[in-house]
């Protein structure tokens, strides 16, 4: 079956598919079907994810799945939470998209750690919201939570990952998440918890 991924981020397409692998589907982004970008108002992870959701499957008139994540910080009340990856304002020049998303990525760091300085309490997790929808009308959408528990350091360590990967340090791993290699982050990452939920959800409830 074909799933269209409503997002048209290419290392997130890569981490779902490595994810769901030995499922009878094939994710495809929703950019590749013409599908234009939601529009994502709500507050809550899972109301966004479900938007994305049926925007994608109404547009392509094909099964969906969504993800939203971000980062709560338990010291600043759940922030940057359902606008972490756009939490710092920042104006682009015109030039290619993965340009644009890492200075994004760097600007929101920053805006973090001087939003947490002198900040004692550092925990925080990561949270991943993954809905499937069969169409845009599917009246029992398949919702899977995953969280990964950890604490922000003052400065960036690592280099792989994106986003707050280099600022969230995993005590269990004794690393941030962005000095991990792919293979341990999707064993152990809100999204490969969120996934395991979701391959389980979709074998029981799809009969995949």
């Amino acid at each position: 079956m074909q799933l269209v991924l409503a997002s048209n981020n290419a290392k997130k397409l890569k981490e779902l598919a490595a994810l769901f692998d030995g499922l009878p589907i094939e994710l495809v982004t929703q950019g590749s079907l013409g599908v234009s970008e939601a529009e994502e108002p709500h507050v809550t992870f899972v109301e966004n994810a479900l938007a994305k959701a049926r925007h994608a499957a109404q547009t392509s008139g094909r099964a969906a799945i969504a993800d939203d994540s971000g980062l709560c910080v338990d010291a600043l009340g759940g922030a940057p939470g359902v606008v972490s990856a756009h939490y710092a304002p920042i104006t682009f020049a015109p030039g290619e998209r993965e340009q644009q998303r890492a200075l994004q990525d760097a600007a929101n760091n920053r805006l973090l750690l001087e939003r947490l300085q002198g900040q004692a309490h550092r925990q925080a997790h990561f949270l991943c919201t993954l809905v499937a929808i069969r169409s845009a009308d599917d009246p029992e959408p398949l919702i899977a939570c995953g969280r990964w528990q950890g604490t922000l350091r003052e400065s960036l360590q690592g280099t792989g990952g994106f986003g707050y990967d280099p600022l969230l340090f995993i005590p269990s791993l004794g690393h941030t998440v962005a000095e991990l290699d792919a293979e341990t982050k999707n064993r152990h990452s809100h999204r490969a918890l969120a996934a395991a939920q979701m391959r389980t959800l979709m074998r029981e409830v799809w009969r995949l």
